[in-house]
């Protein structure tokens, strides 16, 4: 048995760490957390200083029992969980849970899974540090206290089913309040003047544009009048020098925000390909929130730099972060070794590695230079001025690596920089064509996976751990929907001057498309409202952020975590017992007027499944009718137009072998319902709009599909079917689907045979269950052993 026993959080860390470490270590994993709080009200007891009751879930009794003999049998044991505060909270977890002795055990960090890094690490261990367990403790109790006594609420005054959460409920106002201000935005017409002009017909043409905007179209028409035969010219050419600097290498929060602009991955996709990165040993530790890099790898990223591209391509940079609370003691995320400029693997993984690596020694390399030309072009019979804009490249500096992506809402569509024909003051211009289009004023871009977290981060919300769980969180829970939206279609105002003539047409232009937004649900918004008006402190962006500092100061021994958490219990509690005595239930519904044609009260309320708008009373004689909204479609902005359109549905479509075809929408969506059989929709089909041609059309394709489907049927029995699935052949047996064995020629399995395996595999299910541990009520819990009691002085983390 080896002397030294390391744990570490992931299996995939602990293959490669013990390849390092040589005999004498042996490497094991926790798989993460091995402990959490108890399930029930009892696991924070808030009248004894907020003692907590841990438990180990059925799933880790094995992994525990398995470390704790390791243990026992081992000199030392090393804890070498991740450098978080999740991290050291795993740590003390195991110290506890597994009994172990301080005095023979250390605790270890490092910031990426090289050789010297991990051998670096046992030359210089540590014991655990309890500011970061503190600070990880006081936001799951304060989270499990906030959750566990306000979801009660939402089912009593709300709806039964539902929960809250103290940063999930900040990231659902924020999107809530964003779709509102949008709902609530109107557009303002504007003119927007451009021109092109030629130089002298061989050097290539000028486009310009007027700074000034127009609010009418008569104001528009009459520019275009006076540049009737007027002359144009060149009044001014100003050519200055211009740079444009790296971005510092990636934090959590900017990798996130980057690999879902340039890649579409989402926030959680992007940690979890990371994670994988950082175990194999690519790539530095993944949640951080510092954009600094270690004197090591500025030498090799500088090495690398002058290797690759040439000594006048590096440009040494320190960066200093601007975030609140940021561990400057972190590195940023960068690649272990700069050489590697790409890595193998699966394509995902390759991809944000590229990314990563780019990143990492575009923020090492020398400024882009360019020579940026401003032209001012004048008009004879008009004050004001065209204006264009060119650049020329003179160095291209860190952009030969990379170039920073920017958000919809960053972007400015009326930047026009283009390469500059040659010219010269008071030079004439012709005019080629001059267009007065009509534009509309746009509000807020609704968010994205990566623009919440930029805003989470900017507002202080949040912690490099807690951006995608937050954001996935969110969208499990049904309060926030990411999806794509069709734009709707709008007229415009176009004007055009060429040869001497202006001619008036009237275009069409698709307006509003989405993609991949978040958008609220109807019980998201409803959840806001109720948190917002009854529990206003908790989703107020300010004192989240300031209870954000406050786990930063627990970390570094500056503020004692129980105290901070009774500072918030108390008056939340008290706010908790007021509300469930006088809070009325809230009404999830809205009156959208009567119906014309029955003279009926239409309403739209929220349902089982979903909002839907009804027509007429529970209690009248004849029974409501019911209808589902559409996508996108919400109670608070819903007309009563829009409502009784849904109405028109179901609908007859025509014949099909004599037979008719119907259109609904269900609660899986819309779909034609033919002969006693259902055929969907596709996305791509409108049921409102969909004709007879194209029904017969979706049911044919979905008959062919599973004729594909079936490869045997029996006489014997209609509910036993050998077909094509998803992963290969199997047996369809009633409701039990049945494996075939390897070898197996699907097509020859007779109905005998069929029956034959299908109670073979009831009978090893059967012996599974009998075979497998009985759970259970509760998982083993224990009560926290009291951490060492902490100094006075306020010495900083070693973190």
């Amino acid at each position: 048995m080896a002397k030294n026993l390391l744990i570490v959080e992931s299996p995939a860390k602990a293959k490669t760490i013990e390849g390092y470490l040589g005999k004498d270590f042996l490497v094991k994993s926790s798989f993460g957390h091995i402990r959490d709080l108890a399930k029930g009200d009892d696991a924070i007891d808030v009248n004894n200083n907020f003692a907590q009751k841990y438990e180990v879930p059925d799933d880790k009794r094995a992994v525990v029992s398995e470390l704790k003999k390791l243990a026992k049998e081992a000199e030392t044991v090393w804890l070498a969980s991740d450098e978080d505060r999740e991290g050291e909270a795993i740590s003390w977890h195991l110290l506890q849970a597994l009994n172990l002795d301080e005095s023979k055990t250390k605790r270890i960090v490092f910031h990426e899974i090289t050789k010297p890094a991990i051998l670096k690490a046992i030359d210089n261990p540590r014991g655990i540090d309890y500011g970061l367990v503190y600070a990880q403790q006081a936001r799951r109790v304060l989270d499990r206290l906030v959750g566990f006594e306000l979801s009660p609420i939402l089912w009593k005054k709300v709806k039964p089913s539902l929960s809250a959460g103290r940063v999930q409920s900040v990231a659902v106002r924020l999107i809530v309040e964003r779709e509102r201000e949008i709902n609530h935005f109107k557009a303002e017409a504007q003119f927007k003047i451009t021109a092109l002009f030629s130089t002298d017909g061989k050097k290539g043409n000028l486009k310009a544009e007027l700074p000034q905007r127009f609010k009418t179209a008569e104001e528009g028409e009459q520019f275009l009048k006076d540049c009737l035969g007027a002359d144009f010219k060149v009044n001014g050419l100003e050519v200055k020098p211009a740079k444009r600097t790296p971005a510092p290498p990636f934090t959590t929060s900017t990798l996130q925000q980057e690999a879902s602009r340039k890649l579409g991955f989402s926030v959680s996709r992007t940690m979890q390909i990371a994670q994988r990165l950082y175990e194999a040993g690519k790539i530095t530790y993944m949640r951080t929130d510092s954009v600094n890099l270690s004197d090591t790898a500025l030498s090799a990223a500088e090495n690398e730099i002058k290797t690759a591209y040439g000594s006048q391509y590096h440009h040494h940079r320190k960066y200093k972060t601007k975030t609140t609370g940021a561990q400057e003691a972190h590195e940023a995320i960068r690649p272990t070794y700069f050489n590697d400029h790409t890595i193998d693997g699966e394509p995902a993984e390759r991809r944000l590695y590229e990314l990563i690596w780019k990143r990492a020694i575009a923020s090492q390399m020398s400024d882009a230079a360019f020579e940026r030309t401003n032209v001012k072009i004048g008009v004879s019979t008009r004050q004001e001025e065209f204006q264009a804009q060119g650049e020329v490249l003179k160095f291209d500096g860190f952009l030969k690596v990379y170039m920073e992506s920017r958000d919809e809402e960053d972007a400015n569509d009326d930047e026009n920089t283009s390469i500059l024909p040659p010219l010269s003051v008071n030079q004439p211009l012709e005019l080629l064509e001059m267009i007065a289009a009509e534009r509309f004023s746009r509000p807020s871009a609704r968010y994205t996976e990566a623009s919440l977290v930029k805003k989470l981060e900017e507002l202080g919300i949040g912690r490099p751990s807690t951006y995608a769980p937050t954001i996935s969180t969110i969208q499990k829970r049904g309060y926030v929907i990411k999806e794509d939206r069709d734009g709707k279609q709008r007229n415009y105002q176009l004007l055009t001057l060429k040869d001497g003539k202006i001619e008036k047409k009237i275009e069409s232009e698709t307006y509003g498309n989405e993609k991949a937004k978040l958008f609220p649900s109807d019980i998201g918004a409803l959840v806001n409202d109720f948190l917002v008006q009854y529990f206003d402190k908790v989703v107020d962006y300010n004192f989240t952020a300031t209870v954000e500092k406050e786990f930063d100061e627990i970390a570094h021994g500056m503020k004692e975590w129980t105290e901070m958490i009774r500072s918030f219990y108390n008056p939340f509690h008290q706010d908790v017992e007021n509300t469930i005595k006088t809070a009325d239930r809230v009404r999830a519904d809205r009156d959208l007027g009567l119906d014309p044609e029955s003279g009926k009260r239409v309403s739209v309320r929220i349902g089982r499944y979903g909002p839907f708008v009804q027509i007429g009373e529970s209690d009248d004689e004849e029974k409501p009718k019911y209808a589902s909204l559409k996508a996108g479609q919400m109670i608070e902005t819903i007309t009563l137009d829009e409502a009784l359109e849904l109405f028109r549905l179901p609908k007859k479509v025509g014949v099909f072998e004599d037979k008719e075809m119907t259109v609904a929408i269900g609660r899986f969506g819309p779909y034609i319902r033919h002969n006693n059989a259902f055929y969907s929709l596709t996305k791509e089909d409108d049921p409102f709009t969909i004709d007879e041609a194209r029904a017969i059309e979706l049911i044919l394709a979905k008959r062919e599909k599973d004729a594909n489907k079936l490869i045997k049927a029996f006489d014997e029995d209609e509910n036993v079917k050998v077909l094509n699935g998803r992963w290969g052949p199997y047996i369809a047996f009633g409701k039990q689907n049945v494996k075939i064995p390897k070898g197996t020629d699907p097509a020859s399995l007779t109905f005998e045979q069929c029956k034959e395996l299908a109670d073979k595999d009831a009978s090893a299910d059967k012996s599974k269950t009998r075979k497998a541990p009985a759970k259970t009520t509760a998982a083993k819990a224990t009560t926290v052993k009291k951490a060492p009691a902490k100094k006075t002085t306020t010495k900083k983390s070693s973190k």
